[in-house]
């Protein structure tokens, strides 16, 4: 998967590829200048703050950069980089499913992993060594504005750790699929944060939940 390294590698090779520090490229994006500092890429706990996708959106706004560009600044773990090569790292077809289809039954095994059929593909660049289980969901609807739109689509990790703050996708046992933000779990509950605020915030209890999957990325 792309590691918190290469996605702020690629903003600074962004930045270095249009004359620019990264507090230039995120005062040009209309970004607080200090938004890309160096100390501002891990929290006072040593955690890693990873750039969200708007910001993401707006520098490629800013610079007239595609996503296909940005993909190409990663730096990935074979010495890949992309400020010698106009070329984006290799890409792997992972599975793809609508919102509306993925409350459907059939679509995902017990763990939440894709399984069945009726799933399309989508090339993202992931090694394949790294991909098993990792899916791509397309958003349907307005429901989650304003951070994600109508046919955007988020890379899913099914198993991977959740923790506080992470942006998860949450299947219920009736069939109903959401993205939130995971604001805390207990041992009996979860509770989530509404992308959108005019949708209410929800706690649900662990035994109505089928599953529980970490948004690792957002195509915008």
């Amino acid at each position: 998967m792309l590691s918190h390294e290469q996605i702020w590698g690629a903003i600074d090779r962004l930045a270095e590829r249009h004359d620019l520090t990264p507090s230039g490229l995120a005062r040009r994006a209309g970004l607080d200048p200090t938004s890309f500092n160096k100390s501002k890429r891990l929290s006072s706990d040593g955690r890693l703050r990873w750039p969200s996708t708007e910001s993401i959106a707006k520098v490629l706004y800013a610079t007239g950069s595609t996503m296909e560009q940005f993909m190409g600044f990663m730096q990935p773990a074979n010495g890949f980089s992309g400020r010698d090569s106009a070329f984006p790292p290799p890409t792997s077809s992972i599975p793809l499913l609508g919102f509306a289809q993925a409350g459907a039954g059939g679509f995902f095994d017990d763990g939440g992993f894709p399984a069945g059929q009726g799933w399309d593909v989508v090339e993202f660049p992931i090694a394949p060594s790294q991909k098993a289980g990792v899916y791509a969901l397309e958003v349907q609807g307005e429901s989650m504005m304003p951070l994600y739109r109508d046919g955007d689509v988020l890379i899913v990790e099914p198993g991977a750790q959740v923790r506080r703050n992470d942006r998860v996708v949450v299947k219920t046992r009736e069939g109903e699929v959401m993205a939130k933000v995971l604001l805390r779990q207990s041992p009996r509950s979860i509770e989530l944060l509404s992308l959108n605020p005019e949708h209410p915030n929800r706690t649900i209890e662990l035994s109505d939940v089928d599953w529980i999957a970490r948004i690792i990325w957002a195509s915008q």
